[in-house]
Protein backbone atom coordinates (compact mmCIF):
# COMPACT_ATOMS: atom_id res chain seq x y z
CA UNK A 1 0.00 0.00 0.00
CA UNK A 2 1.30 3.42 -0.88
CA UNK A 3 1.75 5.80 2.01
CA UNK A 4 1.34 9.47 1.20
CA UNK A 5 3.36 11.85 3.29
CA UNK A 6 2.07 14.82 5.29
CA UNK A 7 4.16 17.25 7.35
CA UNK A 8 3.43 18.01 11.03
CA UNK A 9 3.68 20.47 12.10
CA UNK A 10 -9.58 31.01 18.77
CA UNK A 11 -10.30 32.31 15.28
CA UNK A 12 -7.59 32.98 12.77
CA UNK A 13 -7.46 36.41 11.22
CA UNK A 14 -8.27 36.61 7.51
CA UNK A 15 -6.12 39.69 6.96
CA UNK A 16 -2.79 38.98 5.27
CA UNK A 17 0.20 41.25 4.89
CA UNK A 18 3.61 40.76 3.32
CA UNK A 19 6.32 40.57 5.97
CA UNK A 20 9.47 38.79 7.07
CA UNK A 21 8.25 35.89 9.18
CA UNK A 22 9.69 34.91 12.54
CA UNK A 23 6.60 33.85 14.47
CA UNK A 24 5.98 30.42 12.94
CA UNK A 25 9.52 29.12 13.69
CA UNK A 26 9.10 30.47 17.22
CA UNK A 27 5.79 28.63 17.44
CA UNK A 28 7.41 25.37 16.35
CA UNK A 29 10.12 25.87 18.99
CA UNK A 30 7.48 26.52 21.64
CA UNK A 31 5.59 23.40 20.58
CA UNK A 32 8.72 21.27 20.77
CA UNK A 33 9.27 22.65 24.28
CA UNK A 34 5.74 21.58 25.28
CA UNK A 35 4.30 25.10 25.40
CA UNK A 36 1.17 24.57 23.30
CA UNK A 37 -0.58 27.82 24.24
CA UNK A 38 2.55 29.80 23.49
CA UNK A 39 2.87 27.99 20.18
CA UNK A 40 -0.70 28.91 19.22
CA UNK A 41 -0.01 32.57 19.99
CA UNK A 42 3.08 32.51 17.78
CA UNK A 43 1.27 30.71 14.95
CA UNK A 44 -1.61 33.20 15.20
CA UNK A 45 0.80 36.13 15.10
CA UNK A 46 2.59 34.64 12.13
CA UNK A 47 -0.65 34.21 10.19
CA UNK A 48 -1.74 37.76 11.07
CA UNK A 49 1.60 38.99 9.71
CA UNK A 50 1.19 37.10 6.45
CA UNK A 51 2.68 33.66 7.03
CA UNK A 52 0.02 31.21 5.84
CA UNK A 53 1.78 28.33 7.58
CA UNK A 54 0.58 29.78 10.89
CA UNK A 55 -2.97 28.65 10.15
CA UNK A 56 -1.71 25.26 9.00
CA UNK A 57 -0.01 24.56 12.31
CA UNK A 58 -3.04 25.67 14.33
CA UNK A 59 -5.13 23.38 12.14
CA UNK A 60 -2.68 20.58 12.84
CA UNK A 61 -3.19 21.08 16.57
CA UNK A 62 -6.95 20.78 16.12
CA UNK A 63 -6.50 17.67 13.98
CA UNK A 64 -4.28 15.97 16.54
CA UNK A 65 -6.08 17.27 19.62
CA UNK A 66 -2.99 18.88 21.11
CA UNK A 67 -3.90 21.52 23.69
CA UNK A 68 -7.54 21.41 22.57
CA UNK A 69 -10.37 19.02 21.81
CA UNK A 70 -9.83 17.22 18.52
CA UNK A 71 -11.90 19.07 15.91
CA UNK A 72 -11.43 17.88 12.35
CA UNK A 73 -13.91 20.34 10.86
CA UNK A 74 -12.06 23.23 12.42
CA UNK A 75 -8.83 21.77 11.11
CA UNK A 76 -10.27 21.66 7.58
CA UNK A 77 -11.32 25.31 7.86
CA UNK A 78 -7.83 26.31 8.93
CA UNK A 79 -6.14 24.23 6.26
CA UNK A 80 -8.41 25.82 3.67
CA UNK A 81 -7.56 29.32 4.89
CA UNK A 82 -3.85 28.54 4.83
CA UNK A 83 -4.03 26.84 1.42
CA UNK A 84 -5.79 29.84 -0.11
CA UNK A 85 -2.89 31.99 1.03
CA UNK A 86 -0.29 29.67 -0.52
CA UNK A 87 0.84 27.43 2.35
CA UNK A 88 2.38 24.37 0.70
CA UNK A 89 2.00 22.43 3.96
CA UNK A 90 -1.73 23.15 4.03
CA UNK A 91 -2.17 22.48 0.32
CA UNK A 92 -0.55 19.08 0.73
CA UNK A 93 -2.57 18.11 3.81
CA UNK A 94 -5.85 19.38 2.38
CA UNK A 95 -5.06 17.61 -0.88
CA UNK A 96 -4.66 14.33 0.99
CA UNK A 97 -8.02 14.91 2.62
CA UNK A 98 -9.66 15.36 -0.79
CA UNK A 99 -7.85 12.26 -2.01
CA UNK A 100 -9.25 10.17 0.83
CA UNK A 101 -12.58 11.98 1.28
CA UNK A 102 -11.91 13.03 4.88
CA UNK A 103 -14.65 15.52 5.87
CA UNK A 104 -14.60 16.84 2.31
CA UNK A 105 -15.88 15.36 -0.92
CA UNK A 106 -13.53 12.78 -2.33
CA UNK A 107 -12.19 14.57 -5.39
CA UNK A 108 -9.03 13.31 -7.09
CA UNK A 109 -8.82 16.31 -9.39
CA UNK A 110 -8.95 18.79 -6.52
CA UNK A 111 -6.47 16.66 -4.58
CA UNK A 112 -4.03 16.76 -7.49
CA UNK A 113 -4.46 20.51 -7.94
CA UNK A 114 -3.58 21.15 -4.31
CA UNK A 115 -0.80 18.62 -3.89
CA UNK A 116 0.95 19.38 -7.17
CA UNK A 117 0.68 23.15 -6.57
CA UNK A 118 2.50 22.58 -3.29
CA UNK A 119 5.06 20.47 -5.14
CA UNK A 120 5.69 23.30 -7.61
CA UNK A 121 6.57 25.51 -4.64
CA UNK A 122 9.38 23.11 -3.74
CA UNK A 123 7.89 21.12 -0.84
CA UNK A 124 9.48 17.66 -0.80
CA UNK A 125 6.54 15.71 0.67
CA UNK A 126 4.20 17.29 -1.86
CA UNK A 127 6.56 16.45 -4.72
CA UNK A 128 6.65 12.83 -3.60
CA UNK A 129 2.85 12.72 -3.34
CA UNK A 130 2.37 14.43 -6.70
CA UNK A 131 4.65 11.79 -8.21
CA UNK A 132 2.41 9.07 -6.78
CA UNK A 133 -0.64 10.73 -8.33
CA UNK A 134 1.02 10.75 -11.76
CA UNK A 135 2.15 7.16 -11.29
CA UNK A 136 -1.38 6.01 -10.45
CA UNK A 137 -3.30 8.43 -12.69
CA UNK A 138 -5.33 9.89 -9.82
CA UNK A 139 -6.63 13.36 -10.67
CA UNK A 140 -4.12 13.64 -13.53
CA UNK A 141 -3.29 11.68 -16.66
CA UNK A 142 -1.12 8.71 -15.77
CA UNK A 143 2.44 9.63 -16.70
CA UNK A 144 5.36 7.58 -15.39
CA UNK A 145 7.94 10.10 -16.63
CA UNK A 146 6.23 12.94 -14.74
CA UNK A 147 6.14 10.76 -11.64
CA UNK A 148 9.88 10.26 -11.90
CA UNK A 149 10.44 14.01 -12.37
CA UNK A 150 8.60 14.82 -9.14
CA UNK A 151 10.36 12.05 -7.23
CA UNK A 152 13.67 13.41 -8.47
CA UNK A 153 12.69 16.82 -7.12
CA UNK A 154 11.94 15.32 -3.72
CA UNK A 155 15.04 13.10 -3.80
CA UNK A 156 17.23 16.17 -4.23
CA UNK A 157 15.99 17.17 -0.77
CA UNK A 158 16.94 13.75 0.67
CA UNK A 159 13.34 12.48 0.75
CA UNK A 160 13.89 8.79 1.56
CA UNK A 161 10.69 7.41 0.03
CA UNK A 162 11.25 9.39 -3.17
CA UNK A 163 14.79 8.06 -3.49
CA UNK A 164 13.50 4.51 -3.09
CA UNK A 165 10.79 5.07 -5.69
CA UNK A 166 13.42 6.42 -8.07
CA UNK A 167 15.46 3.30 -7.44
CA UNK A 168 12.47 1.12 -8.27
CA UNK A 169 11.74 3.15 -11.42
CA UNK A 170 15.29 2.69 -12.71
CA UNK A 171 15.34 -0.96 -11.66
CA UNK A 172 12.15 -1.69 -13.59
CA UNK A 173 12.53 0.85 -16.40
CA UNK A 174 9.30 2.64 -15.50
CA UNK A 175 9.26 6.21 -16.82
CA UNK A 176 13.01 6.07 -17.45
CA UNK A 177 15.50 3.96 -19.35
CA UNK A 178 16.23 0.91 -17.23
CA UNK A 179 19.54 1.19 -15.41
CA UNK A 180 20.46 -1.24 -12.67
CA UNK A 181 23.49 0.90 -11.89
CA UNK A 182 21.37 4.02 -11.25
CA UNK A 183 18.91 1.95 -9.26
CA UNK A 184 21.79 0.66 -7.14
CA UNK A 185 23.05 4.22 -6.58
CA UNK A 186 19.64 5.31 -5.30
CA UNK A 187 19.19 2.30 -3.02
CA UNK A 188 22.73 2.88 -1.74
CA UNK A 189 21.72 6.35 -0.57
CA UNK A 190 18.81 5.10 1.53
CA UNK A 191 20.33 1.77 2.50
CA UNK A 192 23.53 3.32 3.83
CA UNK A 193 21.34 5.66 5.88
CA UNK A 194 19.68 2.63 7.48
CA UNK A 195 16.40 2.51 5.58
CA UNK A 196 15.11 -1.11 5.61
CA UNK A 197 13.88 -1.09 2.00
CA UNK A 198 17.13 0.37 0.76
CA UNK A 199 19.10 -2.25 2.68
CA UNK A 200 16.94 -5.04 1.28
CA UNK A 201 17.35 -3.77 -2.28
CA UNK A 202 21.12 -3.65 -1.79
CA UNK A 203 21.02 -7.25 -0.59
CA UNK A 204 19.11 -8.32 -3.70
CA UNK A 205 21.47 -6.39 -5.97
CA UNK A 206 24.54 -8.02 -4.45
CA UNK A 207 22.86 -11.43 -4.71
CA UNK A 208 21.88 -11.02 -8.38
CA UNK A 209 24.73 -8.81 -9.58
CA UNK A 210 22.30 -6.22 -10.96
CA UNK A 211 24.13 -2.89 -11.01
CA UNK A 212 27.06 -4.16 -8.95
CA UNK A 213 29.45 -7.11 -8.89
CA UNK A 214 27.85 -10.11 -7.14
CA UNK A 215 28.92 -10.52 -3.53
CA UNK A 216 27.01 -13.02 -1.41
CA UNK A 217 28.78 -11.92 1.77
CA UNK A 218 27.50 -8.37 1.36
CA UNK A 219 24.13 -9.69 0.19
CA UNK A 220 23.79 -11.62 3.45
CA UNK A 221 25.06 -8.68 5.49
CA UNK A 222 22.57 -6.21 4.03
CA UNK A 223 19.73 -8.75 4.25
CA UNK A 224 20.66 -9.31 7.89
CA UNK A 225 20.55 -5.56 8.56
CA UNK A 226 17.19 -5.19 6.81
CA UNK A 227 15.77 -8.18 8.66
CA UNK A 228 16.84 -6.68 11.98
CA UNK A 229 14.76 -3.64 11.01
CA UNK A 230 11.64 -5.72 10.54
CA UNK A 231 11.64 -6.72 6.86
CA UNK A 232 10.34 -10.27 6.65
CA UNK A 233 11.35 -10.62 2.98
CA UNK A 234 14.91 -9.75 3.97
CA UNK A 235 14.84 -12.40 6.67
CA UNK A 236 13.79 -14.97 4.08
CA UNK A 237 16.64 -13.91 1.78
CA UNK A 238 19.15 -13.97 4.63
CA UNK A 239 18.11 -17.48 5.62
CA UNK A 240 18.31 -18.63 2.00
CA UNK A 241 21.85 -17.26 1.79
CA UNK A 242 22.77 -19.07 5.01
CA UNK A 243 22.67 -22.34 3.09
CA UNK A 244 24.78 -20.96 0.24
CA UNK A 245 27.68 -19.59 2.25
CA UNK A 246 30.59 -21.49 3.71
CA UNK A 247 31.15 -21.28 7.45
CA UNK A 248 33.94 -18.76 6.93
CA UNK A 249 31.90 -16.60 4.54
CA UNK A 250 28.93 -16.65 6.91
CA UNK A 251 31.15 -15.42 9.73
CA UNK A 252 32.44 -12.67 7.42
CA UNK A 253 28.88 -11.67 6.49
CA UNK A 254 27.82 -11.48 10.11
CA UNK A 255 30.93 -9.46 10.94
CA UNK A 256 30.09 -7.07 8.09
CA UNK A 257 26.60 -6.51 9.53
CA UNK A 258 27.89 -6.19 13.09
CA UNK A 259 30.46 -3.55 12.19
CA UNK A 260 28.26 -1.64 9.72
CA UNK A 261 27.27 1.92 10.69
CA UNK A 262 24.57 4.06 9.12
CA UNK A 263 25.49 7.32 7.41
CA UNK A 264 22.75 9.99 7.56
CA UNK A 265 21.63 11.20 4.14
CA UNK A 266 22.65 14.80 4.78
CA UNK A 267 26.18 13.68 5.69
CA UNK A 268 26.44 11.32 2.74
CA UNK A 269 25.62 14.20 0.38
CA UNK A 270 28.53 16.30 1.63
Amino acid sequence: MRILKSAFGGAVSASIACAAFADVPAGIAALEAGNVSGAVEEFQAGFDDGDADGAFFIGRLFEMGLGTERDMRRAVELYSAAAEQGSALAQNRLGLMYLNGELVLQDYQRAAELICAAAESGDANSAFNCGLLFADGQGVEQDAAMAVAFWQQAAEQNHVAAINYLGQAYRDGTGVTQSYETAFDNFSRTGEAGNPLGLFELAKAYQSGNGVNPDLIKAHGYANLAAARGMEEARTLRDTLNAQLSRGDLEAAQSFAREWEATPLDQAAQ
